[in-house]
């Protein structure tokens, strides 16, 4: 039998397109909150409904966040964080966590068992939650669009080992972060993947080019308006830069450890 698992969206301060995170209850009783972002009726009701036994989060944005503290008071709930990333766990909750995971860790819920999936490279503590065929995901995959993997937080190649392993898991559905469930969870990995390979392929090619800081090859590299994400994405093309050059496939030049920071000037060359 399915794990119940319910969603809440919550109106919050964030950059994704949906201007909402998604919350998530999995359990009747003992029951997991996963990424509570803001304090709601609707989320209050939601967690009042169930025996709310425990508190995680798939990363620590402050999107995801914001109502850790309150719901963990309010429920005495065992609070989880990544293993190693507790002090920034604590920076972004106001909550030390009781305990911690890591790969493969389970949390028992009353009818069933939630298993922990590193997913680092939309942040470094990011995880992902399994139940079953389900998989919450967290900021790891969309239904539409793409997700950001900007420098300094942001890690390209961790991010595509995470939708690799996650592909070959093929989970039945994907719980988001942000918008809707993810019904073709294997198409929509592989769209990410293509996306964010192309992205690169477009990156390169711009320093090749003759491109050499991060504004530049922004300029070339994307071929639409970018509006008020332009800072975004301009994150984005450092990720890939940082990616491209740990693969030896571009030189850094005059760069320290904060490359891509305006007016550091460094540049970046083709090997």
């Amino acid at each position: 039998m399915r794990t119940r698992i319910d969603r809440v969206s919550v109106p919050v301060a964030t950059r994704a397109p949906t201007g909402r995170t998604n919350a998530y209850l999995v359990g009747e009783t003992d029951a997991l909150l996963v990424d509570p972002p803001a304090r709601t009726d609707e989320l209050d009701e939601a967690v009042a409904d169930r025996e709310v036994a425990h508190v995680a989060v798939t990363h620590t944005h402050p999107d995801h966040v914001g109502a850790v503290a309150d719901y963990a008071a309010e429920t005495g709930a065992t609070v989880w964080a990544r293993r190693g990333r507790e002090d920034r766990f604590e920076a972004a909750t106001g909550v030390r966590p009781d305990r911690t995971f890591g790969e493969g860790t389970e949390i028992a819920v009353g009818d069933g068992r939630v298993e922990v999936l590193d997913a680092p490279g939309h942040a470094p503590d990011h995880v992902a939650f399994a139940v079953g065929g389900d998989v919450l995901c967290g900021d790891l995959a969309v239904a539409e669009g793409s997700v950001v993997v900007g420098a300094p937080e942001g890690d390209v190649r961790a991010y595509l080992t995470a939708l690799r392993r996650l592909h070959a898991r093929d989970p039945s559905r994907l719980l988001p972060g942000h918008g809707p469930v993810i019904d073709d969870p294997r198409a929509t990995l592989v769209r990410l993947i293509r996306h964010r390979l192309d992205r690169e392929r477009r990156v390169l090619a711009a320093v090749r080019e003759g491109a050499s800081d991060p504004d530049a090859i922004l300029d070339a590299a994307y071929d639409k308006d970018l509006g008020g994400v332009r800072d975004l994405a301009r994150a984005t093309v450092v990720a890939h830069v940082e990616k491209l050059a740990h693969e030896g496939k571009v030189a850094l030049d005059g760069a320290g450890s904060g490359w891509g920071t305006p007016g550091d000037g460094a540049t970046v060359r083709p090997r």
